[in-house]
């Protein structure tokens, strides 16, 4: 699993930072996160994750600072986190997370990118079998031993860590965020990113021809104003 997110993480940050629309995505990620509670970072895990991540992409601090302030204008005050579910090209299991004060406009829009790339909106729900949903951190590799390292976050409900290229990737349950996260910056831990994400249990195994089509698709979406994420269950053929 470490591996196979690695890759996908390093596609999405490629993506995003060519992406003209990222940090107007991140603002609203912040914003929504001051709204939950408030616009204290130390009071506000969530808040406190989505500013490190706007960082690792190079978010400029003044434009961190104003998603914070957004927080009582017009434009946030009626945002709806929805998800939908669909199948992309060769049976591809997609998730879309979106943040939108339009829910009409959003489903019809995802449903027309769905089919013009080929792919069909699934019920709501329909692939909660196929996704789990974690805390997902990343994380400045430190010195010294990290068998002991795993054994101390094991008691912030870590369940799982991985070394990477970049760095460590950790995950916990959803509900056990706040607590892992504690538990990384009591240790003195520098976070790259982190977030709560839809974490594939099983995959659609697919061929490099067959990703390029999946990835028009992805791009598409991504593209959309209010689509905040997207996630899916492909990995390539050995």
């Amino acid at each position: 699993m470490g591996r196979i997110f690695e890759k996908r993480k390093e596609r999405m940050f490629a993506r995003w930072s060519k992406n003209a629309k990222a940090f107007t995505k991140l603002g609203k990620e912040i914003a929504i996160a001051v709204k939950a509670s408030g616009p204290d970072p130390a009071g506000n895990p969530r808040l406190r994750a989505a500013i490190q991540t706007a960082r690792s992409l190079n978010m400029p601090k003044d434009r961190i600072e104003a998603a914070i302030k957004r927080v009582n204008e017009k434009d946030t005050e009626n945002y709806q986190e929805l998800k939908y579910d669909g199948y992309g090209p060769h049976g591809v299991a997609v998730v879309v997370e979106t943040a939108t004060d339009n829910q009409t406009r959003t489903v019809a829009n995802i449903r027309s990118t769905f089919g013009r790339w080929g792919g069909v909106m699934a019920t709501s729900g329909a692939l909660d079998y196929i996704f789990d949903h974690k805390g997902v951190f990343i994380v400045d590799k430190p010195e010294g031993d990290l068998d002991q390292l795993e054994l101390d976050l094991i008691d912030h409900n870590l369940e799982d860590l991985f070394e990477t290229e970049s760095g460590l990737l950790m995950y916990s349950s959803f509900t056990e965020f706040n607590a892992l996260q504690k538990g990384i910056e009591a240790h003195g831990l520098v976070i790259q990113s982190a977030g709560l994400q839809r974490v594939p249990k099983t995959f659609t195994t697919i061929t490099a021809e067959q990703e390029v089509e999946l990835d028009k698709l992805v791009s598409m979406l991504e593209e959309d104003d209010d689509v905040q994420h997207v996630y899916h269950n492909a990995r390539l053929a050995d």
